[in-house]
This record gives structure tokens, C-alpha cells and sequence, in this order.
């Protein structure tokens, strides 16, 4: 499967929506859930709208992860950029039926390359669960190394979990 990386732009809205209605059951078993009022549309909307707006002002950038037929597999994104120490966030999620195809590490791959470029971003940070080994395997494949685990554990879906820290530098 051939996977790329678009940002995110007003005119996904619809298709976004479907896919995140589609994954909310897979994805809370994962990540806190967004709530209801995220998956009626004109909320959802107004969210998108402050994220396209936070991506215009360089605070974040939000990509999706689309195949050939520029079906969405999933949603890879850079947030709380710090231009003054060229530090930002990565998060990513992949739709239920696309998990285990090596779409996340290629997407985060493809992000990388992008990132490599840019001067203004000197590294990248993620979190991740103890238990999900995928996400600790696509991150060590792609250059980002285990920093630290957080001890203080928060509180994850009915259990107590601790985070793992990774870093990547440019």
C-alpha cells in the first residue's frame, strides 16, 4: 500500500468526521475518549476550525495519512511547536482496519524526511503508553530515542498506566 501525508486542509472536514466516528470505540480503548460532543458534526467543525487556524499561525501542523485512492488510514501531527527551543510534539493515531500494515511508521517517516528540512525544528518529542509496544517498535525504526519514564501514572481508560518519553533530533 502505497501511504502518504497531506496537511490537513478545511476541505477534509466531512471525511475526517467519518473516519473519526468510525474509530472512536478502537481509539478510546487507547487514548482518552474526545467526548460526545466531538462526534456531533458542527462541534467537530468548530474544532477543525481552531486547529486549521492554529496551523496557520505555525503553532501546530496536522497531517493525514491517505492511501492511493486518498482514502484516510489515519492522523499524524506536530503540536505545541516552540519556536524559541525548535521543539514540538508528535501524535499519531491509525484507523482499526489499517493497524499492523506499517502505515504509521511510513507516515512517520515521511514526516521526518519533511522535518529534516526544517532549520526551525531541532526535536521532536512523543509519548507513549508502557504497554504499546507498536507504537515503542515504530518509534525506535524511525530515529527517536527512549528518554525517560514518566513515574507519576496517570490514569488511562479504567487503569493506572505510565508514559514512556522518546526524543528526535535533527
Amino acid at each position: 500500500m502505497k501511504v502518504r501525508i497531506e496537511k490537513l486542509q478545511e476541505t477534509d472536514a466531512e471525511p475526517l468526521f467519518q473516519f473519526e466516528v468510525e474509530n472512536r470505540s478502537y481509539f478510546r480503548t487507547m487514548v482518552p475518549d474526545r467526548g460526545d460532543d466531538y462526534y456531533h458534526y458542527e462541534s467537530f467543525k468548530n474544532k477543525l476550525d481552531q486547529l486549521l487556524l492554529e496551523q496557520s499561525q505555525g503553532l501546530s501542523t496536522f497531517y493525514l495519512m491517505r492511501d492511493e485512492s486518498s482514502t484516510i488510514l489515519g492522523r499524524i501531527n506536530l503540536v505545541d511547536f516552540d519556536a524559541f527551543n525548535g521543539k514540538a510534539e508528535l501524535g499519531y493515531r491509525i484507523g482499526e482496519r489499517y493497524t499492523g500494515k506499517g502505515i504509521a511508521s511510513i507516515a512517520l517517516k515521511l514526516l521526518l524526511d519533511e522535518m529534516s528540512k526544517n532549520e526551525d525544528v531541532k526535536h521532536i518529542t512523543a509519548r507513549t503508553t508502557k504497554d504499546n509496544v507498536a507504537s515503542q517498535k515504530i518509534l525506535t525504526k524511525n530515529g527517536f530515542t527512549y528518554t525517560y519514564t514518566d513515574l507519576n501514572e496517570v490514569f488511562l481508560n479504567g487503569k493506572e498506566v505510565n508514559l514512556l518519553h522518546y526524543q528526535w533530533k535533527n
